[in-house]
């Protein structure tokens, strides 16, 4: 009786044995597939998401050199003339009322 048992267990642990080998074989042919996958499909758009990435920026700064740059040069030579047009009128109101000026500018 015990040795019907004990030849039971070992049939049971060779067939684990077995099952777990299979599984393990079919593990390691799911890593490999992944591995290539990784390798031919996913390190290729990487490689093109990082040129698009440096596209965009050489475009980005084309557009701030030959655009934005200019423009703000140009806002704040406007801001400036605004800014000295107001103060001549200012000046040109307070000479009209009569009133004096004096070095620091005030009346």
């Amino acid at each position: 009786m015990l040795a019907a048992v004990r030849d039971v267990a070992i049939a049971l642990l060779a067939l684990e044995s077995l099952v777990i080998g299979v599984l393990l074989a079919v593990l390691l042919v799911q890593v490999r597939k992944l591995v290539r996958l990784l390798r031919e499909e996913i390190a290729p758009l990487l490689n093109q998401a990082n040129d698009t990435a440096h596209t965009v920026k050489g475009t980005v700064d084309l557009v701030s050199h030959t655009v934005v740059h200019p423009l703000i040069k140009v806002s704040s030579y406007a801001a400036g003339a605004r800014q000295a047009v107001r103060s001549l009128k200012s000046i040109g109101r307070r000479v009209r009322a009569g009133g004096s000026i004096d070095r620091s500018g005030r009346a």
